[in-house]
């Protein structure tokens, strides 16, 4: 139990709450334990639970209507996620996939319904959620309609090395395992695009690749291509 009063202390929806008030809310919290590669929810199933990530990583794809993956959001621990159908009583709008063995738990919308009902400023939380990952999402949109895929994907790097990244000795390594079907997906093209995409910035040392992990050697030229 105190464990698990500590990671809510850290997550910044929560962070707010007093101790009496994170006792009552762990009362309704549930733990589930995934494999990298399960399935935690499918786009269009019942949304029947806001989530959060203890350890681990997720990530978050929508289909295209050409049957493509498009991936939305890399969620980290202490991220929240599906926040969304807390508000509409809807269907899930996108699949959250494992990408790191991870552990998530998740209240259900009725049970958080009550919590937020005595915590009001709990709202206001996950409003700035959606709100962040809406202007995200318009960002992603605006950049596939006035980008060309090049620019694209430098975009792309760059943001994932802001929101993902570790400073090392020889540049930026984005914190995550990303293919190159994963980068396709991000900004809109095919496999084969985005390993040429790849194959030109590590020919022009911009960055570096090694077991899907990639490392951004030097910013200001993968920005140059922006």
């Amino acid at each position: 139990m105190a464990e698990n009063i500590e990671i809510l202390k850290k997550i910044p929806l929560f962070a707010l709450l007093e101790n009496e008030q994170l006792k009552e809310m762990e009362k309704f919290i549930l733990e589930r334990n995934y494999q990298k590669g399960r399935i935690i929810f499918m786009e269009g199933e019942p949304g029947e639970a806001v989530f959060f990530v203890k350890s681990g990583r997720v990530k978050v794809t929508k289909q295209t209507k050409d049957g493509r993956e498009h991936i939305l959001h890399f969620i980290n621990p202490g991220e929240v996620f599906a926040e969304v159908v807390l508000f509409d009583d809807g269907t899930y709008p996108a699949t959250a996939e494992v990408i790191e063995d991870c552990t998530v738990g998740f209240i259900r919308n009725a049970d958080m319904e009550k919590i937020i009902g005595t915590n009001p400023d709990m709202a206001l939380g996950l409003l700035k959620i959606m709100a962040r990952r809406l202007r995200i999402s318009q960002n992603q949109l605006i950049e596939l309609a006035l980008m060309d895929t090049t620019r694209r994907a430098a975009s792309m790097l760059l943001f994932l090395a802001g929101e993902q990244g570790t400073k090392t000795d020889r540049g930026i390594v984005i914190d995550i395992s990303l293919t190159n079907q994963d980068l396709a997906s991000l900004i809109g093209t095919s496999r084969e695009t985005a390993n040429r995409i790849i194959n030109d910035f590590k020919r022009q040392k911009a960055i570096d690749v090694k077991k899907g992990q990639v490392t951004i050697l030097d910013k200001y030229k993968l920005r140059s291509w922006i």
